[in-house]
């Protein structure tokens, strides 16, 4: 497939939205037509009103490229658009985009638990994106909202769903500790970071408990049943530039061995509609034997940043299993979950 499909970001000059142009530059199938941007950036090149915080290079193409505003009818020669704004401003925006008969992958969370949005990880429940059919028979518009989970529940799903399809899990205590670029940029202020662990994350501990259960739960009739399952969550921003790991103590129907559960992880595979896109991960899971490892400086770019990587699976004394779970926030838990849910929807037929 040529890269003939337009597309557009929103939000592009912040630490996600440049992660989206960054990740779109020689897509295989999609091609940016326009970058939005608030009032007080509209008009400018991109150049000029982004401050690039991403280690590669700023693609030429994107450079002078003039900011529109985040409006339908400035993105007109567009079909899908990247939605890299905040829950605020997305709550009003992206509903408009949907309306006007776009596509809308979005980072945000406003929408996450509605029941008829997909709340999507291809390779963990690419089944669920036929939701859109009944969004748009719901609210009488052509386009749709999918969206992709928090960058915390992201890897800590995928891991899961290898091991509940195979021992079915019940409960589930986490810790994070994740990285300085999930609080966008200019993010965490350094006097409150340096030589510190912030136990506090606003609004995050009830999004790692409930949407795994979302997209771990099965799409019937009715929309979707939560997985029958128990999250406790605790959530801490550490002096790590990307890279979110997880910490997790489990729970199955019975107990489960440390080599069954490694077998478990390594056997997974992405659903065959998922499994061959531009974005899918290569592999899915990779599991760590060494007894450091996964770390995010060595580790989050495994796959392209678009792998969970995990390690250290042993028994735990109150429950059945602990181990620790890796993945990049902003590529495989932001603008690259949001990319490859694009890539389904057209995989589908759904665009």
């Amino acid at each position: 497939m040529s890269p003939s499909i337009p597309v557009a970001v929103l939000g592009a000059t912040g630490s996600v939205g440049q992660r989206f142009v960054s990740l779109l530059d020689g897509h295989p199938w999609f091609k940016v037509v326009a970058l939005a941007a608030s009032d007080r950036s509209e008009g400018k090149p991109y150049a000029q009103a982004c401050r690039w915080v991403l280690s590669d290079p700023m693609p030429d193409w994107a450079k002078n490229m003039t900011l529109v505003p985040a409006s339908p009818e400035a993105l007109a020669g567009a079909k899908i658009v990247f939605s890299a704004l905040p829950a605020d401003l997305a709550t009003g925006l992206e509903p408009q985009f949907a309306r006007a008969g776009f596509a809308v992958c979005s980072n945000a969370s406003s929408y996450r638990r509605d029941e008829d949005v997909p709340l999507l990880l291809p390779e963990v429940n690419a089944e669920h994106i036929h939701l859109i059919k009944r969004q748009r028979q719901n609210r009488g518009w052509s386009g749709c909202i999918l969206t992709n989970p928090n960058c915390t529940s992201t890897g800590l799903t995928v891991a899961l769903k290898a091991l509940d399809a195979s021992f079915g899990l019940k409960r589930a205590f986490v810790v994070s500790l994740q990285a300085l670029s999930g609080a966008g940029y200019p993010g965490v202020p350094s006097l409150d970071i340096i030589d510190n662990v912030i136990p506090y994350i606003g609004g995050e501990e009830d999004k790692v408990e409930w949407e795994p259960r979302k997209m771990l739960g099965k799409l019937g009739a009715n929309g979707i049943e939560l997985l029958d399952a128990k999250f406790s969550a605790h959530t801490n921003r550490v002096a790590v530039i990307d890279g979110h790991i997880v910490c997790a103590s489990v729970e199955f129907a019975s107990p489960v061995s440390p080599a069954d559960a490694v077998q478990a992880l390594l056997s997974y595979r992405t659903p065959s509609s998922a499994a061959n896109l531009p974005s899918s991960p290569q592999p899915v899971i990779l599991y760590r034997e060494e007894a450091d490892r996964p770390q995010p400086r060595m580790d989050r770019m495994t796959g392209k940043g678009m792998t969970t990587v995990v390690g250290r699976v042993r028994p735990d004394p109150l429950f059945h299993l602990k181990f620790v779970v890796l993945s990049h926030n902003t590529i495989r838990g932001a603008a690259g979950g949001s990319i490859y849910n694009a890539e389904l929807l057209v995989q589908e037929g759904l665009l």
